[in-house]
């Protein structure tokens, strides 16, 4: 393994990071509305999981569920549930103003943004073909490991950066006066991408 792959995996995994997904979702709202320790909190839960389903997927876990379907079918169906959870309460919430929410604590960011990614297995699956068209075959265990850290290090740097840029005044102030607009568009891609998870076939 070179430098090289490693290069082509980050410039993927922020291309995915950038797509409009779940994750990015929650991550980019939890910061405007909450602040920048509860945005990073939120991007450091993403980021653990994310690296996790990664480690799954050189450890072969793909496999797994292939040999134990309902496995893969009940996280799946927990995280769906979980998404539109999310979507149901950002739509209620919609014309509440910010200053009446509740600050979101640290350790409930970081463990909603942990949640979020582990109710989608479709990461591993992800991950898998990831690695599978990047990397040479027979990967040595301390390859595997510097993968998996690589990748944790890429997503808690880059969502750590979303949350600092968002958090500030400008961003803040533009996102509240198109909160009802912004907040109901998250609740219906979430839910959205809720509805799909709960009904594929893959």
């Amino acid at each position: 393994m070179g430098w090289e792959h490693l290069l082509a995996f980050n410039l993927t995994l922020l291309a995915a990071l950038a797509s409009p997904g779940p994750a990015l979702l929650l991550a980019l709202r939890t910061s405007l509305v909450s602040g920048a320790a509860a945005g990073i909190a939120t991007g450091l839960g993403l980021g653990l999981m994310a690296a996790l389903w990664t480690m799954l997927a050189l450890l072969g876990m793909e496999a797994v569920f292939a040999l134990v379907p309902w496995a893969y079918a009940a996280i799946k169906l927990a995280g769906a549930g979980y998404l539109l959870w999310i979507a149901w309460g950002m739509w209620r919430d919609a014309r509440r103003p910010v200053g009446d929410a509740v600050a979101v604590p640290r350790g409930r960011a970081f463990r909603t943004g942990f949640l979020v990614n582990l109710g989608n297995p479709k990461s591993v699956l992800f991950a898998s073909a990831v690695l599978l068209v990047i990397f040479p075959p027979d990967l040595a265990p301390g390859e595997k490991a510097l993968i998996v850290l690589n990748h944790l290090l890429v997503e808690w740097i880059a969502y750590s950066g979303f949350a600092l840029l968002l958090a500030t005044g400008p961003a803040r102030n533009g996102y509240l006066r198109m909160k009802p607009l912004f907040d109901r568009i998250a609740a219906g891609v979430l839910g959205i991408l809720g509805l799909r998870l709960l009904i594929s076939r893959q």
